[in-house]
């Protein structure tokens, strides 16, 4: 594996093909595990997508064998003590910050902050998911217009073996049932592709190899609508999304998540309850049975 210290490859890669924009993920090492950098990346590609006329439709993606592994809870490339700049929210930095103080203010904007920033992009944007679409991965899937999987992709959100209830922006009972979330979060397994299809969290399910083709295919049939149609449907639509609660449903959570946070200090090694990546990675083995 190669240490992030050194290395010049970009976290995100940004090209423009076709009036599409193809805003990719680039930890494939990592499983393309999420820090600090790689958010404020995806708010650049992202943003420069929104500004550039020619571009009609935005696909996320990753890099490698998984859409994206989660948070960066433990690799070389962690960065969660850098000093961050603020978009998504007016609040004070978080370096050099202690406790609630310094957890509250970074993950309301590079996590729950950047994903409702990325909600409200005015173009339409499809999610290309392979392989892992785990906690923080979910989050980039779920802020997208349409989910598109591989046959081999799977979902989980396994935050709740850390005690806390589920990841930072909850969009959990909006994007399946409830009772599936609770099955969801309640065990902390699986969901393999057929499965997210079959609760509605997914759009189209294909062969991996064919996964690029139905992508673009999509992307294609949408950018022929004219954009301000998409941009005030895409509106609409989210609008009905949170008169069915889901903004409030989110920021309830958000403090119940950093009550999960502060309960760890408090009585466990640290926030996360001294489970960083290679323990989550070995326990998530061992409930699918690859242990």
């Amino acid at each position: 594996m190669s240490d992030e210290t050194t290395t010049t490859e970009p976290v995100v890669t940004y090209d423009v093909r076709d009036g599409i924009a193809y805003v990719t993920l680039n930890r494939p090492e990592y499983a393309n595990a999420q820090n600090s950098k790689v958010t404020y990346a995806l708010d650049r590609a992202f943003t420069d997508a929104v500004d550039d006329d020619a571009v009609k439709v935005i696909v996320l993606g990753g890099n490698g064998k998984h859409f994206c592994g989660g948070h960066d809870i433990g690799t070389p490339g962690r960065d969660i003590h850098e000093s961050f700049e603020r978009k998504a929210v007016i609040w004070w930095d978080h370096v050099g910050a202690q406790g609630v103080d310094a957890r509250f203010a970074r993950e309301s904007e590079v996590y729950l902050g950047m994903c409702r920033r990325w909600r409200e992009i005015p173009k339409p944007v499809i999610a290309k998911v392979q392989g892992a679409c785990v906690a923080g991965g979910l989050m980039l899937a779920w802020v997208c217009d349409f989910i598109i999987a591989s046959d081999d992709a799977f979902f989980q959100d396994p935050v709740v073996k850390m005690g806390i209830p589920g990841v930072e922006y909850f969009a959990h009972p909006w994007v399946m049932n409830p009772r599936a979330a609770k099955e969801f979060l309640y065990t902390g397994g699986r969901f393999d592709a057929r499965r997210a299809h079959e609760l509605g969290m997914v759009n189209h399910v294909v062969p991996r190899p064919d996964l690029d083709a139905a992508v673009d295919e999509m992307a294609r049939r949408i950018a022929a609508m004219p954009r301000l149609g998409l941009a005030l449907t895409k509106k609409a639509i989210n609008q009905a999304e949170d008169l069915m609660g889901q903004r409030a449903g989110m920021d309830s959570v958000f403090g119940l998540h950093h009550a999960a946070h502060s309960h760890n200090a408090e009585v466990t090694v640290d926030s996360l309850a001294g489970l960083d990546a290679a323990a989550m990675a070995e326990s998530n083995k061992r409930d699918a049975g690859e242990l």
